[in-house]
């Protein structure tokens, strides 16, 4: 097997309908317009927006400061639990429609805690949401608990201490939010905690941050994705290392271009890191901001970077060898992903 045959309208098709998995998303970037609206309206809260279009009009973001100023006042209309579940659940009826079968998710109590919400409300409703996307909808997923690096160790590690009567029912703890002037070695003392309590940790690092910052993630944090991590390009020894020990980067195309980490996706990174031989997988990050989900993710890389099948099988076989889940459910999500190709015409050797 070595690709579909026919137009790039074929291909198209095809990854609009493959097994996807996804292993960065922000749930409270999933907050569209819409929604975020009607729970302004629900829970009383000033958003500042008189209606949808005034509120898209804003998603103009010049760096990644500019768009946490907006993400942080959307944040606000999210009171209750039922927000949380209501929030979560429709990603996950979203995500079932495009095909994505396994859903490792952030989430940032912090946003939510320093404005009064009970860090139970925020996890029971995220829970229950994704226990039910489980049970009705067959999408499995991973829950990630992520600490705003912009507030400092000390707020990290008071998270972390409110956490510890939910954390059998999280998954790992990530890292995210402001990255220049917070580098990961800050944040050790809390990593090394939720390592001996049995979770698994990942790092936003070399999306605005150096380099540098991906191998503190490596080396202090002990961390086994990286997210985002383009910049890794600028160090050809680390770029070696990723390669080697085949340490996953979950890279978000369009959150890239929408954030000014890259001029456009004509000029995006994915192809050399490619060809780098690193780990790589395609994510949407916070598609209500930026302008598209996973399969829009998907098919905007695929075009502007003209990749082919075996380009587009690479990414999704990095991506479930980079999920949290057992060896059986990944060599099942590639044999489905063989399965649903064989419905395509291929073009063999």
């Amino acid at each position: 097997m070595t690709g579909l045959r026919g137009t790039p309208e074929r291909l198209d098709a095809f990854i609009s309908a493959m097994p996807k998995v996804e292993l960065h998303l922000h749930l409270e970037g999933t907050l569209e317009p819409e929604m975020l609206l009607r729970l302004a309206e629900r829970n009383r809260v000033e958003v500042g927006f008189a209606d949808v279009h005034a509120l898209r009009a804003a998603y103009r973001f010049s760096d990644l400061r500019s768009f946490l100023d907006l993400y942080y006042r959307g944040t606000e209309v999210l009171v209750t639990e039922q927000d949380f579940f209501e929030l979560t659940l429709t990603y996950l009826e979203r995500a079932d429609a495009m095909a994505i079968r396994h859903a490792e998710v952030f989430f940032d109590p912090q946003s939510h805690t320093r404005r009064g919400v009970p860090f139970g409300a925020v996890l029971e409703g995220v829970r229950a949401a994704l226990d039910e996307g489980e049970r009705r909808l067959g999408v499995t997923s991973r829950l990630i608990m992520c600490f705003l690096r912009d507030l400092g160790p000390e707020a990290a590690a008071a998270t972390f201490a409110e956490a510890g009567p939910y954390l059998d029912v999280i998954d790992g703890i990530g890292l995210d939010s402001a990255e220049v002037g917070y580098p990961p070695a800050l944040f050790q003392e809390t990593f090394e905690a939720a390592r001996a309590n049995g979770l698994h940790a990942v790092a936003h690092a070399g999306e605005e941050g150096p380099p540098a910052y991906i191998e503190q993630a490596l080396d202090l944090l002990k961390v086994e994705r990286i997210d985002h991590g383009v910049r890794c390009l600028e160090d050809p020894r680390l770029v070696g290392r990723l390669a080697r020990d085949r340490i996953p980067l979950t890279v978000c195309p369009l959150s890239n271009v929408r954030l000014g980490v890259v001029p456009s996706l004509e000029q995006h990174a994915l192809r050399r890191m490619l060809a780098a031989g690193l780990c790589v997988t395609v994510n949407s990050d916070d598609p209500a901001y930026f302008g598209g989900y996973l399969t829009e993710n998907f098919l905007a890389v695929r075009r502007a970077l003209d990749l082919s099948f075996n380009d587009i099988r690479t990414l999704a076989a990095d991506s479930y060898s980079a999920a949290f889940i057992d060896e059986s459910r990944r060599r099942r999500l590639l044999a489905e992903f063989d399965e649903a190709a064989s419905g395509y015409t291929l073009d063999h050797p």
